[in-house]
């Protein structure tokens, strides 16, 4: 999930380099949220691995 926020924000850039906003505006706001999901994903992953060991 990672790895599909960091294509979108290369595409966001990109598209705004050539004068797109619209499109690099989507972008971005994927990138954004791909990125909230994987950074709620991985604290509850990280939460349930502590849980499990003990």
């Amino acid at each position: 999930m990672l790895h599909y926020a960091v294509v979108f924000l290369v595409i966001a850039l990109i598209a705004a380099v050539f004068g797109f906003g619209g499109i690099a505006a989507g972008a971005a706001g994927i990138a954004q949220t791909l990125f909230v999901v994987f950074l709620i994903m991985a604290a509850v992953s990280f939460i349930f691995s502590l849980t499990r060991k003990r």
